[in-house]
C-alpha cells in the first residue's frame, strides 16, 4: 500500500477545542498513528493541518520499512469490558461513586477516561 491508500482509511480522528495559557485552539490527533498530530485555530484548520501531519507520518514511516497501523474496528467491540479487581479496589471506587452520587459504572468510566486508577 502506498500513502494515498492508507490516507483513504477509516482512521479514527479526534479534534477537540483547547483553552490554556497559550489561548484558544484545537487540537487534532490520529487514534491508530502515535505522535500524528496538529493544531489549528479553528476545527477546520486543525483537521486541514492533521490531514497534512497524517500524509507526512505515513510517508516517513513507509520511507524508513515500518509497518502503518491500519485504523481500529471499533464495530467490534461491544462497550461491555468486565474486570476483576482486588475487595478494596472494589470497595474504594464504589465509596467514591457514592459520594459523588453516581453509579460505579459511571465513576469507573470517568476515571478510565481521565488516565487515573
Amino acid at each position: 500500500m502506498n500513502v494515498q491508500d492508507y490516507m483513504k482509511l477509516p482512521y479514527n480522528y479526534i479534534i477537540k477545542p483547547i483553552a490554556d495559557e497559550s489561548g484558544s485552539y484545537f487540537h487534532a490527533s490520529v487514534l491508530e498513528l502515535d505522535g500524528c498530530q496538529s493544531t489549528g485555530e479553528n476545527f477546520q484548520e486543525a483537521y486541514d493541518g492533521l490531514m497534512e501531519a497524517m500524509e507526512g507520518w505515513i510517508e516517513t514511516k513507509l520511507k524508513n520499512g515500518f509497518t502503518v497501523p491500519v485504523p481500529l474496528d471499533t464495530d467490534k467491540y461491544s462497550g461491555k469490558y468486565v474486570v476483576r479487581l482486588p475487595k478494596s479496589l472494589h470497595a474504594r471506587l464504589a465509596i467514591e461513586a457514592e459520594k459523588e452520587g453516581v453509579s460505579l459504572n459511571q465513576y469507573t468510566l470517568y476515571k478510565l477516561s481521565q488516565g487515573h486508577p
